[in-house]
């Protein structure tokens, strides 16, 4: 089973705001999609949801908190078009999307706080690097300290 979990958080671009959408395997805790954004709204996630480069049918559960941005007409008839199953957090509850939560912690520590962004395109360039270098190269104490994709092809290996 394929399970997704996604939140959004804020970042400073030359004097504005702008947003990054990521979207996590719970399995490896690999980024498999993401997007940036001048807005905070459903069209930021759809692009993250579209990035995805897995089959979207293999896909059973998409975990979010409530936000506007995750609740609505364009995501509900993504998944509706893929079955996939949709989970929301406890009204109040933010441990129940605590895999985002805290993978948010560490965008924002090792990416967002070391990194000066002069434009969306910068935003968006460093942030494909960032989660290249995340995916392939980082190590996860969740993980037995190998990188997501080391961890998915180990498992992958055990199974075929």
């Amino acid at each position: 089973m394929i399970a997704i979990v996604s939140d959004l958080t804020y970042v400073r671009v030359h004097q504005k705001w702008h947003y990054i959408c990521v979207f996590v395997n719970l399995f490896n805790r690999e980024f498999v999609g993401f997007s940036t954004g001048p807005n905070k709204d459903a069209l930021l996630v759809y692009r993250a949801f579209s990035s995805i480069k897995v089959d979207l049918r293999k896909i059973q559960l998409f975990h979010t908190d409530r936000g506007n941005e995750f609740k609505n007409t364009l995501i509900d008839d993504a998944l509706k078009t893929f079955n996939i199953q949709r989970s929301l957090s406890m009204k109040g509850c933010p441990y129940d999307n605590a895999v985002a939560e805290a993978t948010f912690k560490i965008i924002k520590t090792e990416f967002i706080k070391r990194t000066h962004f002069d434009s969306l395109e910068d935003l968006t360039r460093e942030l494909h690097d960032y989660v290249h270098w995340f995916n392939h190269i980082r190590i996860h104490g969740t993980l037995g300290y190998v990188s997501p994709i080391d961890y998915k092809l180990e498992h992958l290996n055990k199974v075929v």
